[in-house]
């Protein structure tokens, strides 16, 4: 979950939902610049942070009791697995991208764990595996991957609200063309992108978030039930290029 505390309690944003803002973004990628394979790509970004644990025991909880924030999770491998599994079922690209996911996530944890660095040795395999099946590049996956990681970041940046006020600009991340793009709000609360990199002058995006006013919860069925039950609030964003 995205977890943002509020004066009246708690706002959640599901991390599959943040997956569907990804994908209302990358729709309108410019079409001479879109990845091969689009519509399984697209899938790729929907499933990005599948595979979850369970709602049950305490997962989605911090020691104190409060909704848990995914920058708090340490990694699973056997949510990677299962994660990777997902894909696989679609497509070996859908798996492909899923796979250079977690190497992307976890490279950088190499050596402080046995069973890290054994998955981690199968993923670098089954990228070679998978490319190979699909007859595509490296440097097409590569960009590839690099345009679900520029989604993934944009649709990051909405969802956690780190838009900056008073017109400043924050860089979103360096794009699958190797450009940095950067984010900011105009006056008129709508947003811009520098460069522009959509087909069209303007597009809405949005994505549900729950506001929940308990603070703790005694167990996942607590929370989960809480969620249900919680008022929606469409959170809503315009991108315009003038």
């Amino acid at each position: 979950m995205i977890v943002i505390q509020t004066d009246t309690g708690w706002q959640l944003i599901n991390q599959q939902a943040h997956g569907l803002l990804a994908v209302q973004l990358a729709l309108h990628w410019r079409m001479d610049k879109r990845p091969v394979n689009w519509v399984e790509t697209l899938i790729a970004l929907t499933e990005h942070d599948d595979g979850q644990d369970p709602w049950e025991g305490r997962n989605h909880l911090t020691t104190a009791g409060a909704p848990l924030d995914f920058q708090l999770l340490d990694y699973s491998v056997a949510q990677c697995r299962q994660m990777i599994q997902i894909g696989l079922q679609k497509s070996r690209w859908n798996a492909l991208l899923m796979s250079m996911h977690t190497s992307f996530l976890y490279e950088p944890k190499r050596g402080t764990d046995k069973a890290l660095d054994i998955f981690l040795d199968q993923q670098r395999t089954n990228q070679t595996k998978w490319r190979k099946e699909v007859k595509a590049s490296k440097p097409e996956a590569e960009y590839a991957y690099a345009f679900l990681q520029w989604c993934d970041a944009l649709s990051l940046v909405l969802c956690m609200d780190r838009i900056p006020p008073e017109g400043r600009r924050l860089e979103v991340s360096i794009g699958p063309d190797t450009v940095s793009y950067y984010i900011h709000e105009r006056t008129d609360g709508s947003l811009c992108l520098e460069p522009w990199p959509f087909d069209v002058p303007t597009i809405d995006v949005h994505v549900e978030s729950f506001q929940l006013s308990q603070l703790v919860f005694k167990n996942d069925k607590e929370l989960y039930n809480a969620i249900q039950d919680a008022p929606i609030l469409m959170k809503m964003w315009t991108f315009s290029e003038q």
